[in-house]
């Protein structure tokens, strides 16, 4: 696969072909199947999305022998792995790598595991919280060895407290499932190209196979299988539709630079006047089925393996 320039893509000619409304088709009928998945399953009157705001889904195992503070410490550990990958790949090779999809997959799997150390922090504070409150209760109710009213005043304050705090907790937990099942689709379609299409068919001359390439194009995808057999976490198939909007939303990028700079395609199958232009959308298009089914499958087979041979600590907060 070469790198090639496609000519002046800010001529209004280079846009104005038929191949590129084929190319746009494509996209479009990707974004509508994706808005209507959500719109059918995530609208605020389907139950779908009300049983989704599980608070402890987003920082609690999926073994209850496995304590939450190795799934935060996981995460955080994961978080300065990728976050070092990703500045030592910018540093290394500049600030064009940001117009490359490998580099967006970074910074999602950067904001992922971010995003699950906090709440992870944040689930384990309160689980320790809670923990300090029904021993102070338990002392009480022995003190007090019978008596009806043993309970401060100010208790049901602070179970308002905790009420709102778990409420927001749940919501973003919820944002948290999003960002992890985008990231999923997101690691599988980027290192799964990259290994399988790109990397055999690269003859670029100067073209650099260092150890840091290999990082980039395998770590995220490692560390987020790591967390996924550790968590509770779940990947319901219409959740596809936020993995297909982040491509399209990279897509339209591409696009828009191109429409106004004369630069080099990052991917050979992304420049519009390229033989075969439609058929590589399509096809890339359709690849997120697999990519994503493969996770799924993953976390199914985690789900099914965990309730037959460890039905004591397997834990499904569904």
């Amino acid at each position: 696969m070469e790198v090639v320039f496609s000519g002046d893509t800010t001529r209004l000619s280079y846009w104005l072909t038929w191949d590129f409304l084929l190319c746009l088709s494509s996209v479009f009928t990707s974004t509508i199947t994706a808005s209507i998945l959500i719109w059918k399953y995530e609208g605020s009157d389907n139950t779908e999305r009300a049983s989704s705001l599980y608070d402890g889904e987003s920082w609690m195992p999926c073994l209850k022998g496995l304590s939450p503070f190795w799934l935060m410490g996981f995460r955080m550990i994961a978080f300065c792995l990728i976050l070092a990958a990703s500045i030592a790949d910018v540093a290394t090779h500049g600030t064009n790598l940001f117009y490359y999809y490998t580099q967006w997959t970074l910074i999602l799997t950067t904001i992922y595991f971010l995003f699950g150390s906090v709440l992870s922090a944040s689930g384990c504070f309160r689980k320790d919280k809670n923990n300090m409150y029904n021993g102070h209760r338990k002392d009480i109710i022995d003190t007090e060895q019978g008596i009806g009213i043993y309970m401060p005043l100010n208790h049901e304050v602070n179970l308002q407290e905790e009420c709102y705090f778990s409420q927001t907790a749940a919501i973003w937990g919820y944002i948290f499932q999003i960002v992890f099942q985008i990231t999923a689709g997101a690691v599988m379609l980027t290192d799964g190209v990259y290994w399988l299409v790109i990397f055999p068919f690269i003859s670029i001359s100067d073209y650099e196979m260092s150890f840091l390439t290999v990082v980039v194009h395998s770590l995220n995808l490692v560390l987020v299988l790591g967390d996924t057999a550790m968590n509770s976490l779940h990947l319901p198939w219409f959740r596809i539709s936020y993995f297909i909007l982040f491509t399209v939303l990279y897509v339209i990028f591409e696009w828009i630079v191109h429409a106004f700079v004369e630069t080099w395609w990052p991917y050979p199958f992304l420049d519009v006047s390229a033989p075969y232009a439609p058929m590589w959308y399509w096809m890339v298009a359709v690849l997120h089925l697999p990519c994503y089914a493969l996770f799924a499958l993953f976390v199914k087979t985690k789900y099914t393996v965990l309730s037959r041979w460890f039905p004591e600590s397997y834990q499904c907060l569904r």
